[in-house]
């Protein structure tokens, strides 16, 4: 069985899901896909603002700091799963305030879900180059490593641990600084000459909400553990996702 069979989405059952920075890049896409998986029965998503955007099976939540998620226990009550896309770019703020998003952030979120719906599984938007060892001279890098070892310490029965590259925006945007200027604009040429260093932002959106949706099925698991998932092997869900519905029409 390939890597990409071993997530694959069942179509039956009913779940749960809790979608974490809902009004970023990723984030947007991921709360789309939620709501349209008819595997899912309810998505809350947790954010500082507003999404703006109305559905029968979403449930908004105004969370203002999340240094403290402790108010957030009672919604995080009976989650199935949890697709977390809080996030900043590099040299958009501190060293301080880096790991703070990155990494407190993400742990006192994990901590209060872990108490809240135990049996959870977790998806993360980690990055290329994520270091668990620390050593990494890039801030960045050193901060998902971090973040990555609390989430798998956490006690959650899966955790799936998204790292891509260059995170391709589709649709037009501010980007926010020059370097993500240059890279979109060599995006046509990056995606034929080095395709494992690219990946669209519905297209990894849709693989964070696809393993967590499909980590089960029948009771029995797909996947066992935990995973971490390089840029070529978020493609290559993406690539079982084309084929699949290629076959289904």
């Amino acid at each position: 069985m390939s890597f990409a069979e071993s997530v694959t989405v069942p179509t039956v059952g009913q779940k749960r899901l809790v979608v974490i920075g809902a009004s970023g890049m990723v984030g947007g896409y991921a709360i789309r896909f939620a709501l349209d998986n008819p595997a899912v029965n309810s998505v809350t998503s947790i954010g500082r603002k507003k999404l703006g955007i109305s559905h029968p099976k979403l449930k908004e939540v105004l969370h203002q700091n999340f240094a403290d998620c402790s108010a957030l226990s009672d919604v995080l009550s009976g989650q199935d799963g949890a697709v977390f896309c809080l996030g900043t770019y590099t040299g958009s703020v501190s060293d301080a305030e880096l790991h703070r998003i990155t990494v407190d952030y993400t742990v006192e979120f994990s901590r209060v879900l872990r108490g809240s719906s135990p049996g959870a599984a977790f998806s993360f938007l980690s990055g290329n180059g994520a270091d668990p060892t620390g050593r990494s001279r890039l801030a960045f890098a050193r901060y998902k490593g971090e973040a990555e070892n609390a989430l798998l310490a956490a006690g959650f029965p899966h955790v799936y641990l998204f790292r891509p590259a260059y995170i391709y925006p589709v649709e037009p945007r501010n980007e926010p600084n020059f370097s993500y200027r240059l890279l979109r604009a060599a995006y046509p040429v990056f995606r034929v000459l080095f395709p494992n260093q690219v990946i669209r932002a519905d297209d990894l959106a849709w693989a964070m909400v696809n393993v967590v949706v499909g980590h089960t099925e029948k009771g029995q698991e797909f996947v066992t553990g935990d995973l971490v998932l390089e840029n070529r092997d978020i493609r290559a869900l993406v690539k079982s996702r084309v084929v699949t519905e290629r076959d289904n029409r």
